[in-house]
């Protein structure tokens, strides 16, 4: 499990759902984006949980509440309790509890799920520099957090206060397309102040622990739509990952993947959790899944074949990351691509 430095896509005989206990699902671009449903994915879980797969969905999104990230979930169709929910904000609330005397207050930049989560933990959120903060901490807090709190949070890092951040991914799909994400707010601050925050969510432990100590998960499963956070976080975590092509990476992005962002499984979507995963396996100079046939030959990628696109991409990633080894392809996959519709 949770192979690092893998080469090639692995194949699983039996359905996904099957051979794992537990899905550790990300919840933008995985489950939702912008609030709405992505294609395919109530359906998908809903045949996963009734097949007796455990779901808990893991965000490093610090902006809601289990409570409310439970509720938007069983109003899109997928029936989820609070307990099912692990934010990125639980596991920053719980690296700074084990650093900070108990009732510590907490400069706190981010959303009602941060502050909820300090509070959970006996920490006090409060509002200003001039509060006498023990620590800063900053979670995603939407489109409309004003400026002015990024101020308040470089006042009191520069003044030497420890600094925290939930998560540091640059960007956050939605409806609309992909917008900056808490990793953004968090670049401002250290601009600012030149310092440094400690990070607990996705790829990072605090986050991985967190998920385990809550969910209890003996075969889990990450399933995610980023390789920095979600598949990288799988390979810190030693378990095994399934890469869907429902948000922000794209096929291109997943031919480049250096060792520590390879997934195990590729596919399209969520319904990938249904079914087996088909092998990969080496043929002459190159690479077989399906009907396709992937090869690196002078410097280019050469595609033969027919079948199912997701095939085509899967012996593509086979090809990629061989010859890219311990590092990332450079090679121009444009044309392969296109050959299977992207």
């Amino acid at each position: 499990m949770g192979q690092q430095g893998r080469n090639l896509p692995s194949g699983s005989d039996t359905a996904l759902h099957a051979a794992y206990d537990t899905a550790l699902l990300d919840l933008d671009g995985v489950v939702y984006a912008g609030g709405e449903a992505i294609p395919y994915a109530v359906e998908a879980l809903g045949a996963a949980r009734d097949a007796g797969m455990r779901l808990a969905y893991v965000t490093n999104n610090a902006l809601r509440t289990p409570d409310a990230v439970a509720a938007h979930l069983t109003e899109l169709g997928v029936p989820a309790e609070p307990g099912d929910v692990v934010t990125s904000a639980q596991a920053v609330a719980r690296l700074m509890a084990g650093q900070l005397p108990p009732g510590a207050r907490v400069l706190a930049i981010g959303g009602e799920g941060l502050r909820v989560a300090l509070c959970e933990r006996g920490l006090e959120p409060v509002e200003s520099a001039d509060d006498d903060p023990a620590a800063v901490v900053q979670g995603y807090g939407g489109p409309d957090l004003p400026w002015g709190r990024f101020a308040e949070a470089s006042y009191a890092v520069a003044r030497g206060v420890p600094w925290f951040a939930s998560n540091t991914d640059l960007t956050i799909p939605g409806a609309r397309g992909i917008a900056p994400g808490n990793g953004a707010a968090v670049e401002v601050v250290r601009i600012a102040t030149g310092a440094e925050p400690q990070v607990a969510g996705k790829p990072l432990p605090p986050m991985h622990r967190e998920t385990i100590l809550r969910t209890g998960a003996r075969r889990p499963l990450v399933v995610g739509d980023r390789l920095d956070t979600d598949i990288e976080g799988a390979s810190n975590g030693g378990v095994d990952s399934l890469l869907v092509l429902t948000g922000v990476t794209d096929p291109a992005r997943l031919l480049a993947a250096v060792p520590e962002h390879r997934p195990t499984y590729v596919d399209a979507d969520l319904r990938g959790l249904l079914t087996g995963q088909p092998a990969v396996s080496a043929a002459g100079g190159g690479f077989r899944c399906g009907g396709w046939t992937a090869s690196v030959d002078g410097g280019a990628f050469v595609l033969d074949g027919t079948g199912e696109q997701m095939d085509g991409l899967r012996a593509l990633c086979a090809a990629a990351w061989t010859d890219a080894g311990a590092g990332s392809c450079g090679r121009d996959a444009t044309a392969a691509l296109a050959g299977l519709g992207w």
